[in-house]
């Protein structure tokens, strides 16, 4: 175990890259798709999901209308591709706070998260594992099928020699996957050779705790006399959580956090703030977050303005008026980096958002240019 790698890479997925495969010469009809993800699957045949579907999207009271196709299964399990006749239908599809799939021969209604096509939507993620670290303890071939058969939601390629494996589905179940994993990985490398417990080392990131940034010169290393929960969460929701809602989620628990950010992967150790603090507390706090996170993924949508290709004069208007407009969406997060601009909130706020700050840049330059 000592030297292994569990997490080689974690990336979230590009839908629009999957429609395109899939549905080649749609890409004209961008503006009228929506990507729909969780989509319960092997409930009933793809046939008549594709149905269910379609009658969802063409109801009044789910702001729907007239549909030209639905691209269902794909690639990716639970996601599937609605076309629409009139680009209206699909921004009131998308203004709708809440989708909830109903259908008598699905026994319960399932939540949908709806994206435009060609955004970025949290349900797809990548990851490459390499399980040669279990290979002292287990045949990796069952383990696999193990993991299989836990977490059918996810797709595995085939194992490699070499230990290496990819993983693909939504984040929740990737997260459920890593849970596994670590709990597996804990149980190996809790005692040292001598039986005693070992320091828990994490690796050189930059480290968020309640508002306190710490950056560690070597490694970061926890208290050993104090108990300890973890939790995992996609960056996206964690920084929104963090932003909005983390210390309020916190506040009535008695204990202290910090975040250690891995590209699209956060996970969050939780501690009791007193040595004598109940040990109930952190499964307390540890739930709150998990039942807060499941929320917000069903809730939250990403959009992203790509700066690449942009000049200097335009990449500054659009950070100016993502900070000018930001004001009059207070639940929206936005998040400037030097090669894009990340917008995260609600379908319909982000919608809206993104759709005010393209008027005003374009605004912006056809005054320029009428000058």
């Amino acid at each position: 175990m000592e030297g292994g790698v569990l997490w080689i890479s974690v990336q979230e997925g590009w839908c629009d890259r999957v429609d395109i495969r899939e549905a080649p010469g749609r890409a004209a009809n961008s503006r009228k798709t929506v990507v729909v993800s969780g989509i319960p699957d092997g409930i009933v045949k793809d046939d008549v999901m594709a149905d269910i579907l379609m009658i969802h999207f063409q109801k009044t009271k789910n702001r729907g209308g007239d549909v030209k196709d639905v691209v269902y299964p794909t690639t990716i399990k639970g996601v599937a591709y609605i076309i629409f006749e009139d680009q209206e239908v699909t921004e009131n599809v998308l203004q709708k706070d809440e989708h909830r799939l109903e259908d008598k021969r699905l026994g319960r209604y399932y939540p949908l998260k709806i994206s435009l096509y060609s955004e970025h939507v949290f349900t797809c993620v990548s990851s490459v594992l390499d399980l040669s670290i279990f290979g002292d303890k287990y045949i990796l071939e069952d383990l696999v099928q193990e993991l299989k058969k836990t977490i059918p939601a996810l797709s595995f390629s085939p194992l490699q020699s070499n230990g290496q494996i990819s993983v693909q589905g939504s984040f929740p179940a990737i997260k459920t996957l890593k849970d596994n994993l670590l709990l597996k990985a804990n149980s190996l490398s809790g005692k040292g050779k001598r039986g005693e417990r070992k320091p828990d080392q994490r690796p050189n990131i930059r480290i968020q705790k309640c508002g306190l940034f710490v950056e560690p010169n070597n490694t970061f290393v926890h208290n050993v006399n104090r108990k300890e929960q973890v939790v995992v969460l996609d960056t996206d929701i964690y920084y929104y959580m963090k932003h909005f809602l983390y210390k309020e989620s916190l506040a009535k628990y008695n204990v202290v956090s910090h975040g250690v950010t891995d590209g699209e992967i956060t996970t969050v150790y939780l501690e009791n703030a007193r040595a004598s603090s109940d040990s109930r507390e952190l499964e307390r706090a540890k739930e709150g977050i998990e039942d807060l996170s499941a929320k917000l993924h069903c809730r939250l949508r990403k959009e992203r303005f790509s700066l690449d290709g942009n000049t200097r004069p335009e990449r500054q208007k659009y950070k100016q008026a993502c900070e000018s407009i930001k004001s009059r969406f207070p639940k929206v997060l936005v998040i400037p980096y030097d090669t894009h601009i990340d917008v995260i909130g609600s379908s319909s706020e982000t919608y809206e958002f993104t759709q005010e700050v393209n008027r005003t840049v374009k605004s912006h330059f056809q005054k320029r240019f009428r000058r």
